[in-house]
């Protein structure tokens, strides 16, 4: 008889705690900025009278605000020289500031150390789209608002997703709405965030909040900031950042369901994969393959269960990654490889202070690990390694090997199966379940193709889900790009979204991208 006793209910909070830390390093920020955000938003709506559903509402809105902000990431790399994370990092003082703020810190911001023509290039290349900031945070309000949903959060925080950038003032974004018509959570989340950017920046916040009383925050939250704010950030300062973030949701605490995890999971694999068009899907397939491969392995049930979900969250710390070197054709430089052999330190750093995924840890973090001690992050070697991490290392290099890189092309599966069979590192049996598990993998059958899409605008989904432009898209079907733009309207308002990220979000969720 079994008689040990049932693991404690996961609260929600828990997960997206996790997540803001991701969050904080796809826009530039150390991590912890969100749960301070969090703490701080809490205690403004406590002292405004909010009610404890209101007060909840901020607190998940406060940690997920930023859950679209991988949504355009190559398209800001590409506009500003590369680095997406630097540009992000260095506007979000402003973001709430004047027009004149944000275009003064833009200009200085773009490219630094590149040659001052092409500085000059990229200025006046974004000059001259001057909705871009519209449409860029309109994307990431769009995706982050289907990334919430299907992880199961409650309408409240998705509408203020949906609204995540707008002002009092009416001058914000996507709607331009003013007022009490904005969101509680996002108003008062607006004043958190910049409460502790000021901090961050050795600035005083009280002056910030005065500056901007009227104009990019409301009166009612600027105000209770001014009377509570200083002590609130001091408490914070004397506390661990995930405790006070957590201990500041209101009672009773939301929890996840057993069933609901998993979707929240495969969130936030779909939101670690829209960091680059190279990677869309890569994640799901990765776990796919794990969890078969492990049953193959003769791995239990709950064995394979680890195996998917750590699949689907091991590849969280690329945003940390600027896309100037994901996204880049040539060969990566000595220091750019170092940036990247840290990216699964970023995802044991993400995972590891949430205790209901602590069996994800040490597989995620493993998969570049290699038997012979050749890996990263920590070039661990031989038994030192676990079944599922030499499983996971396995499935994510037969899915990457079989998918386009800037770098090169797919591989074919005969190919990619030479390639796992004949590298040293990998483990002889986990190559062999899971190049099986490969062999049984079935394409989704064009009759059931979802939202009634024809095979050609399937086709055209693909293709602009990986960053393909409308002219590359024709040049590969041999249509016109007038055709290609009528495909791509079709299919928006079939599938209901208005953005290329949100179309690869729909294809990462259909499987259409295998």
């Amino acid at each position: 008889m079994d008689e040990r006793a049932p693991p404690p209910p996961l609260r929600l909070a828990d997960l997206l705690a996790s997540v803001s830390l991701a969050t904080d390093l796809g826009t530039g920020q150390p991590p912890g900025h969100a749960l301070r955000t969090c703490t701080i938003a809490a205690a403004l709506a406590d002292e405004m009278g909010c009610s404890a559903d209101e007060v909840r509402t901020v607190h998940q809105f406060a940690l997920l605000r930023f859950l679209g902000c991988t949504s355009d990431a190559a398209e800001t790399a590409a506009l500003v020289g590369g680095d997406d994370l630097a540009i992000n990092g260095a506007m979000a003082p402003v973001l709430m500031g004047s027009s004149r703020e944000m275009m003064g810190k833009f200009v200085r911001s773009v490219a630094p150390g590149q040659p001052p023509l092409r500085r000059l290039r990229l200025v006046a290349h974004s000059l001259a789209d001057p909705k871009g900031t519209q449409r860029s945070l309109s994307t990431h309000c769009e995706v982050a608002v289907m990334l919430a949903g299907r992880a199961g959060l409650g309408r409240p925080v998705l509408d203020a997703l949906a609204h995540a950038y707008e002002r009092w003032d009416g001058k914000g974004y996507p709607m331009r709405l003013a007022g009490d018509a904005i969101p509680l959570a996002v108003r008062v989340a607006l004043v958190a965030r910049d409460a502790d950017l000021a901090i961050m920046l050795g600035d005083d916040p009280r002056e910030w909040v005065r500056a901007r009383r009227g104009r990019a925050y409301d009166p009612a939250v600027a105000d209770a900031f001014l009377r509570v704010g200083a002590d609130v950030l001091s408490e914070l300062d004397e506390a661990d950042e995930w405790e006070a973030a957590l201990a500041s949701e209101p009672r009773p605490v939301a929890i996840v369901e057993p069933g609901a995890l998993d979707p929240l999971l495969t969130a936030f694999a779909d939101f670690a994969d829209l960091k680059s068009p190279w990677i869309r899907g890569h994640s799901r397939r990765v776990a796919s393959l794990a969890e078969e491969a492990g049953r193959l392995a003769g791995i239990d049930a709950s064995g394979c269960e680890d195996l998917r979900r750590a699949g689907l969250v091991h590849d969280l710390g690329r945003v940390a990654v600027e896309n100037g070197i994901w996204d880049k054709p040539g060969p990566l430089t000595t220091s750019e490889w170092e940036q990247v052999r840290l990216h699964p330190y970023y995802t044991e750093r993400i995972l590891d202070r949430c205790g209901a995924l602590a069996p994800l840890v040490e597989p995620a973090s493993s998969h570049h690990e290699r038997i012979d001690g050749s890996g990263y992050h920590r070039s661990i070697s031989g038994e030192a390694l676990s079944r599922g991490a030499r499983i996971l290392a396995a499935a994510d290099m037969f899915a990457a090997l079989t998918a386009e890189r800037p770098h090169r092309p797919a591989y074919g599966e005969a190919e990619a199966c030479r390639a796992l069979e004949t590298e040293a590192g990998l483990d002889e049996d986990a190559v062999a379940c899971v190049l099986a598990a490969a062999g049984r993998r079935t394409a989704p059958s064009p009759a059931s193709w979802p939202a009634e899409l024809t095979d050609r605008e399937v086709e055209v989904l693909r293709l602009i889900a990986r960053g393909r432009s409308n002219r590359e898209v024709a040049q590969q079907l041999f249509i016109a790009p007038k055709t290609v733009g009528r495909h791509v309207e079709n299919l928006y308002r079939k599938i209901g979204v208005s953005s290329r990220a949100a179309a690869a979000v729909f294809a990462m969720e259909h499987k259409l991208l295998d």
